[in-house]
C-alpha cells in the first residue's frame, strides 16, 4: 500500500534512494511507468524489494513463489539478481501482468517466470495437489488482506525448511494500531499479526520490519 517506507518524510525517503538504491534500469523503467498509473500504491517500494533481493540470495534461491504480481516489479528485480532463480507467480488481473510480461520479455526473464492467472489459493491448492511440499525456497506474499492468513499456512507446507516467508502491507499504514479502524483488510491484518506471534514457537522465526508499508520475514524452522 505505499511505494516508499512508512514514516519518512519526502525528504528522507529520497536521501535514502539516493545513498542505497542499486536498480536495474530495466526495474526503474517499469516502476516508473507504474507510478504514473491510479494504482501505483500497490507497488511494494524500491528499498523493500531490494532487501527481498539480498534476502534471497542469501539463500541461494532458484525457486520463488509470489502471491500477488501487479505490474511484475518485484519479479522483474529478483529474476535480473538472481541467474538461476525460477519464479511462480500468482494473479488475478490481466490488465496488470500485461504490463509484466511485456517488461519481463524485454529484460529476457519471462522463461523464468510462470505466472498462474487464478485465485491464488485455487494455484497454491494446486500446487499442494502436485506434492511440491518443500519446493520454494521463499514466497512473497503482496495480495488481497484478507486471503493472508490461508496463503501463509499454504506456504509454511511449500517453503522448504530454512526458507523464507516474506508479507508486505503489515502496518497497513499504521491502522492495525488502532482499534477504532474496523475495516476488514485493517482487521484481516491484525488479527493475522497476532495469529503469526502466536504460532511462532516452534514453527519459524520472525521479524517484523518497518520497511515500506511493513514487511513481516518468516524463517521456517527445519
Amino acid at each position: 500500500m505505499s511505494t516508499s517506507s512508512l514514516g519518512l518524510d519526502d525528504n528522507l525517503q529520497q536521501y535514502l534512494l539516493e545513498v542505497s538504491l542499486l536498480e536495474p534500469r530495466a526495474c526503474a523503467r517499469l516502476r516508473e511507468q507504474t507510478l504514473a498509473m491510479p494504482d501505483a500504491n500497490m507497488l511494494s517500494s524500491p528499498e523493500q524489494v531490494q532487501l527481498l533481493v539480498l534476502l534471497c540470495r542469501l539463500l541461494n534461491a532458484t525457486n520463488g513463489l509470489e502471491i500477488g504480481t501487479f505490474t511484475g516489479y518485484t519479479s522483474l528485480r529478483l529474476t535480473l539478481a538472481l541467474p538461476r532463480l525460477r519464479m511462480s507467480c500468482c494473479d488475478v488481473s490481466e490488465e496488470f501482468t500485461a504490463i509484466a510480461r511485456q517488461h519481463w520479455r524485454e529484460a529476457g526473464v519471462q522463461e523464468r517466470i510462470d505466472l498462474q492467472l487464478a485465485p491464488a489459493q485455487q494455484t497454491l491448492g494446486r500446487l499442494l495437489d502436485e506434492g511440491l511440499e518443500g519446493a520454494f525456497d521463499f514466497a512473497y506474499i503482496d495480495a488481497d488482506k484478507t486471503g493472508y492468513r490461508c496463503y501463509v499456512e499454504s506456504c509454511l507446507i511449500l517453503v522448504r525448511s530454512g526458507g523464507l516467508i516474506m508479507l508486505d502491507n503489515v502496518l497497513w499504514s499504521g491502522s492495525v494500531a488502532d482499534p477504532s479502524d474496523t475495516s476488514a483488510d485493517a482487521v484481516a491484518l491484525r488479527e493475522l499479526n497476532a495469529w503469526i506471534y502466536e504460532q511462532a514457537p516452534g514453527r519459524y522465526d520472525l521479524s517484523l520490519i518497518p520497511i515500506g508499508d511493513g514487511l513481516t520475514v518468516l524463517r521456517k524452522y527445519g
